[in-house]
């Protein structure tokens, strides 16, 4: 009897945790997609964003969900299945308070058609499932410890890195000041930018010693870590604002200085928000 009235609390504690995640994953999505729930350039591109282009984006989103959710799911996972299971969750998450959101400012409507409903809540869903997935490393509290021991492969720290880059993305490259500043730009500027990008980008996770930050051994070369994380990371958050400005439009008639500048302008931020994945996730 003893025995089974453990496995009861046991049972039930895992049930609560379970629920408590859900919980986070609700106030994350809330956090951090609130901006672009509110932003008016994601309202529209809700309604006319290439139907093709917001489905490739789904896409994207879903593999690198499953990562976070392995990494950082609701609850501890041992299986991709449940990290797959945990990323479903969490996209639904997204959706459901991207609809109570939009709902409760009367951005979406019963008059409208469905085809626009479906386009902007698919839309919104994308940042607040990131955030829901997020809402559980940064508003939890007793798992930080077991994350950090864990060991992270190479091609993780890259993935965790454009996960970033997208959240980060998706808030700036549906505005026009890309495009403003990209026409303002010259070439030293854009050098400027790439080499602020590059140096905040590594300083911010070995230099200045942030929660989560990475320390260099003694015996490594100071251009050891340079070259394998934080070049490849600055690349990788420049494909990812090439994918974000190609699937919202950004480009449009620019010639190819100005969407040269426009990938620039937003690697800027996307970089950061690579470095700030390596340190919170």
């Amino acid at each position: 009897m003893p025995e089974q009235a453990s496995s009861v609390e046991a049972e039930e504690g895992e049930a609560g945790g379970f629920v408590t995640g859900l919980a986070r994953g609700i106030a994350g999505a809330l956090f951090l997609a609130l901006p672009m729930l509110m932003t008016m350039e994601m309202w529209y591109l809700g309604f006319y964003i290439a139907r093709e282009r917001l489905l490739l984006l789904l896409l994207v989103n879903i593999p690198l969900l499953v990562l976070l959710a392995h990494r950082i799911g609701f609850e501890e996972t041992f299986t991709w299945r449940e990290a797959f299971r945990d990323a479903t969750i969490a996209y639904g998450i997204g959706i459901l308070t991207s609809a109570v959101v939009l709902a409760a400012l009367g951005i979406v409507g019963r008059d409208m058609p469905a085809s626009e409903i479906a386009g902007k809540l698919a839309l919104q869903s994308v940042p607040a499932s990131i955030g829901a997935m997020l809402g559980r490393s940064q508003l939890g509290q007793g798992t930080g410890q077991d994350d950090d021991e864990r060991e992270t492969p190479y091609h993780t720290e890259l993935l965790l890195m454009a996960t970033g880059a997208l959240f980060v993305s998706l808030n700036i490259a549906p505005t026009e000041e890309i495009m403003v500043l990209a026409y303002k730009m010259t070439a030293w500027h854009a050098m400027a930018v790439i080499l602020l990008s590059i140096g905040l980008m590594h300083g911010f996770v070995y230099a200045v010693s942030f929660i989560g930050g990475h320390e260099l051994q003694p015996e490594t070369p100071w251009w050891h870590a340079f070259v394998r994380f934080t070049l490849p990371g600055y690349i990788v958050a420049l494909s990812v604002s090439l994918f974000a400005l190609w699937i919202f439009e950004s480009f449009g008639d620019s010639s190819a200085t100005e969407m040269l500048h426009s990938l620039i302008v937003l690697g800027f931020p996307a970089s950061l928000g690579a470095a700030a994945a390596r340190l919170i996730l």
